[in-house]
């Protein structure tokens, strides 16, 4: 058997960042390859991770990309807030967003990490911190769009639009972050919604109103329904750097159309 120095050990502890005894356990599997050694310790290293997928990710972030036209937003989670916060995993966070946005594209998590050395460095990290990771999501848009990420990178933001005033659409992206619509406007909220939001205003309006004529009540119902799409409809709400102007008004000043959003939250 190869005879394995200390010299050796912390080399391989240097480039793995795995503890001492099991660098020096791998080498002398390695019988002192270092190659070998590095190897056996991913392969290992994967199965631990495997066997605790179980494990709950509960932090994360969120990355968005833009190469050009093309834009990439993916959802990266792992299992405490100190780690999502660690350079390292900002590091395979912005790598990922990259690589679906300059690369040819990836219909689904597994096949992005599959392009490049992105599967090496989602094992290597995972294996030196200890934590599971989990690539959630992924969304590639081509054309024009508005973007943002929130401070703490938990809820990111990605609006398709037709018109080039970029500042604008980026401001409505942090009034989706913030006011939570449920759709651009009442056109595409699914009709269930709208049906199940009328009843609710039906019963409540009856119950506080009886005695009242049906066409007075069909009026009252008719203004809490508006009222309601109003907060989950985005061009009617009003926008918060301009409350006197909504932002359907405010996207047609900058002649932008809102075509569709995407607003993702870490877990969520």
């Amino acid at each position: 058997m190869a005879e394995i120095t200390a010299a050796m050990v912390k080399s391989l502890r240097d480039k793995t960042q795995l503890p001492m005894m099991e660098c020096k356990k791998a080498l002398q599997q390695a019988e002192g390859d270092e190659e070998k050694a590095i190897e056996l310790l991913r392969k290992s290293g994967k199965a631990k991770m495997s066997g605790r997928s179980d494990r709950e990710t509960g932090e994360g972030r969120i990355e968005v990309y833009q190469n050009g036209d093309v834009t990439a937003m993916i959802e990266i989670q792992c299992e405490s807030a100190p780690v999502a916060t660690n350079t390292l995993f900002i590091e395979l966070a912005k790598n990922l967003a990259k690589q679906l946005a300059e690369g040819p594209g990836a219909a689904t998590p597994a096949e992005l990490l599959a392009q490049g050395d992105l599967q090496v460095q989602f094992d290597d990290l995972m294996n030196k911190i200890r934590e599971v990771f989990k690539l959630v999501r992924i969304l590639r848009v081509e054309g024009p769009v508005g973007t943002y990420v929130h401070h703490d990178a938990k809820t990111g933001v990605v609006i398709e639009i037709e018109g080039s005033n970029a500042d604008v659409a980026n401001q409505i992206c942090m009034q989706i972050c913030a006011m939570k619509p449920q759709a651009v406007s009442a056109d595409d909220l699914d009709p269930e919604i709208i049906k199940k939001e009328r009843e609710i205003a039906e019963e409540q309006t009856r119950n506080s109103n009886s005695g009242k004529p049906d066409n007075i009540i069909a009026k009252i119902v008719d203004g809490r329904v508006k009222a309601v799409l109003k907060e989950i409809c985005l061009v009617d709400q009003a926008f918060i750097m301009d409350s006197n102007k909504t932002v359907g008004q405010v996207a047609n000043e900058a002649g932008l159309k809102l075509k569709k959003f995407y607003r993702w939250g870490v877990g969520c």
